[in-house]
């Protein structure tokens, strides 16, 4: 599907229906990853509307010259809940730098935003990241990808199986060569928002954490020390899992994603 935002095409996933949930993707991928991730978990949970947009430079949506930094994806994201889901109460979830934009939605509106879930979401700052390490690595693992590919599954994942290779080739490196990566840089070399996301009052509703032990990327420490804003939030540092903890945990992360939908349905019927 696609709606225009500020002149911009943006191409989005949806399934399903009810409470609207809105899922951010990481970097360099599109939104595949993530729904590839979570629909398994909302096939088991009815009453969701899930709404996977593909981030600006990524996927099919755009990254033009008027987007020139975080504040202005931020911006479209704004604009992309004013067209689709309007001013209904809604769920944001992010992965990575997904992450990173979701706590600013959550933080710019907290009265319609009734639940924030991150998955080793990165800041604005990243430090105290572990060195890459693969605890697990299975010696017949065989695949189709190109050596650039092959790199970026070995330094992704922690865990290196014909599983996690399965979910690498079908969710994350069909976005490779979509990724616009001039239009990545300038968006990224202003990375900093303008308001930082934890910077106002405590955000009041369910929140959810994760992170990866071995996260080599946003690493635990840092999304550890979000929870003081966070008064609702459980919060979690996964074994066996780096950042690609969605492929490497399913889970653990099914069973806490679970577990923090009931406590937003629980708190929004209070």
């Amino acid at each position: 599907m696609e709606v225009t935002v500020s002149d911009v095409p943006v191409h989005y996933a949806e399934h399903g229906s009810g409470t609207p949930v809105l899922a951010l993707h990481g970097a360099g991928v599109d939104h595949r990853e993530i729904a590839g991730a979570l629909e398994p978990i909302f096939s088991n949970v009815p009453g969701f509307r899930r709404l996977y947009p593909d981030l600006p430079g990524m996927g099919r949506t755009p990254a033009p010259e008027t987007i020139t930094g975080n504040d202005d994806v931020l911006d479209l994201l704004l604009g992309l809940i004013d067209s689709v889901i309007g001013d209904e109460p809604f769920l944001v979830i992010g992965h990575s730098y997904g992450g990173y934009l979701a706590r600013a939605i959550a933080n710019l509106r907290p009265d319609q935003a009734v639940g924030l879930a991150l998955i080793c979401p990165v800041g604005a700052h990243t430090h105290d990241v572990p060195t890459h390490e693969v605890l697990v690595s299975s010696d017949d693992l065989t695949g189709d990808l190109d050596p650039d590919l092959e790199a970026t599954y070995r330094s992704y994942f922690v865990v290196q199986t014909a599983e996690t290779l399965r979910r690498f080739q079908e969710h994350v490196a069909p976005a490779d060569s979509l990724a616009d990566e001039s239009g990545l840089m300038r968006i990224f070399s202003h990375w900093e928002l303008r308001d930082r996301p934890e910077a106002s009052k405590a955000y009041p509703h369910p929140v959810m954490v994760l992170a990866g032990r071995q996260d080599a990327t946003a690493g635990y420490t840092g999304p550890g020390a979000l929870i003081e804003h966070y008064p609702r939030a459980t919060f979690g540092v996964l074994d066996r899992a780096g950042h690609a903890l969605m492929h490497e945990q399913p889970g653990l992360v099914q069973a806490l994603v679970a577990e923090w939908l009931t406590r937003v349905r629980e708190h929004s019927t209070t």
